[in-house]
């Protein structure tokens, strides 16, 4: 696994509000199903769009425009192999905070579940 993100390039810092709104644009990366579905699968392996539409029961447009955005947001790499190109996790802290993430899961599903700001959130997503 690639692991590029150790020594990360220097960048001005962002103020208190912008370094808040690139942690919630980061998760907002992270929250859609398919998306996780797509880095879960990544995590056991690299693997190509065939193998991930595959995997993930999702349309090779659907799949490609995820990892389009897992890519540019910095979380995949990929490497043209022949005629396919494979994909893989760049960084090993998504593997920890997906960990994470499992744990709450475990301790405050219940609570997620019926969390009435998220199920409006996501009824006025879906409208769009």
């Amino acid at each position: 696994m690639d692991v590029t993100a150790a020594n990360p390039p220097q960048r001005s810092a962002p103020g208190a509000t912008e370094a808040v709104a690139l942690v919630a644009r980061a998760f907002t990366a992270l929250s859609d199903p398919t998306r996780l579905r797509i880095l879960l699968l990544l995590l056991e392996r690299e693997r190509n769009v065939g193998e991930l539409v595959a995997l993930a029961s999702a349309s090779q447009g659907r799949v490609s425009i995820h990892l389009r955005c897992l890519h540019y947001c910095g979380f995949v790499t990929s490497e043209r192999r022949g005629k396919f190109v494979y994909y893989r996790v760049r960084d090993r802290r998504v593997r920890e905070l997906i960990r994470l993430a499992q744990e709450l899961v475990v301790f405050h599903g219940e609570h997620l579940t019926t969390c009435e700001v998220l199920g409006a959130d996501e009824q006025r997503t879906a409208s769009h």
